[in-house]
């Protein structure tokens, strides 16, 4: 029997996937193009997409595990249920669903809310599921790299309630963790849920400061300016999407996303070392940027 990863040419799935090898069990990465995919030696490119429910079933055939990440689409919701119920139909006796940090607290932001539907689905027929709830991915950061250095501004309007960004290396790490200890069990196994959340409650001011720092030249706060956020993910995504994006970061603004300590502790408990740090990964960041 074989693990099914979706969303396998993304960050995540490409996390999952480097972490999965080495590990003695067949692995298999979903894609809508197989012969253009590119993926690390041992991994298998099987046809399929969540949004046509019919490959998505058929690529099911074989697989006893499966790592969910739906795509942030209109119809999210629809397709993360189709998959469920056709990984149960299959008699795929584990999976482990990518949700998202607070998804039930932030009940006017479309794709919060959809994945909580989705949580409450997998709680409502008792899914042997692991859900993961990452917070705001560290490495969206990346894309801070012009503004940065060109603009020297910190430019995403996270505000000042506080955000504990993840690591989407730890998050990999933990996806496939679970995947393999719910491959390797005999039976199925209980539900879990797990908060993956980072160790710093970051702010704009105190991302400013850091890259600041990290940098050695000043750095300030773009600010909080919501609409002209949302005229900037225009130029490149369709409006639903900028929309909603404005909204998460509405509710950042409002009421931010910061995470327990115990929350924290539980992390680490499960990775086996304590989540990785903002101010790494911009070091990191730095290192690149000035090699390239």
């Amino acid at each position: 029997m074989a693990i099914l990863v979706t969303g396998s040419t993304g960050t995540i799935g490409s996390h999952v996937l480097s972490s999965l090898q080495g590990h003695g069990t067949e692995i298999r990465a979903l894609t809508r193009s197989p012969e253009k995919a590119r993926f690390p030696e041992g991994i298998e490119s099987v046809n399929g997409d969540l949004g046509d429910v019919t490959s998505f079933r058929n690529a099911l055939s074989g697989v006893s595990t499966l790592f969910l990440l739906a795509p942030n689409v209109p119809d999210e919701l629809t397709q993360t249920m189709l998959a469920l119920n056709a990984a149960r139909e299959a008699g795929v006796k584990g999976i482990v669903y990518l949700s998202v940090f607070k998804a039930e607290h932030y009940t006017d932001v479309p794709h919060f809310f959809g994945k909580y539907a989705v949580e409450q689905m997998i709680a409502a027929l008792d899914l042997p599921v692991t859900v993961l709830r990452p917070a705001y991915f560290i490495q969206n950061d990346l894309r801070q790299k012009d503004a940065l250095l060109g603009g020297g501004v910190y430019g995403m309007p996270i505000g000042d309630k506080g955000i504990s960004m993840v690591d989407v290396r730890d998050i990999g790490e933990v996806a496939a963790l679970e995947l393999l200890r719910r491959e390797h069990s005999a039976t199925p196994l209980v539900r879990e849920t797990y908060e993956l959340v980072g160790p710093d409650s970051l702010t704009g001011d105190i991302l400013a400061h850091l890259w600041s720092e990290v940098l050695g030249r000043p750095i300030r706060y773009a600010g909080n300016d919501l609409k002209g956020f949302e005229e900037r993910l225009n130029s490149f995504l369709p409006a639903w999407h900028a929309y909603d994006l404005r909204l998460m970061f509405n509710r950042y603004q409002q009421d931010g996303a910061v995470a327990s300590p115990a929350e924290v502790a539980r992390f680490a408990q499960l990775l086996g070392h304590p989540p990785r740090s903002y101010r790494d990964f911009a070091k990191d960041a730095v290192t690149q940027w000035t090699k390239a």
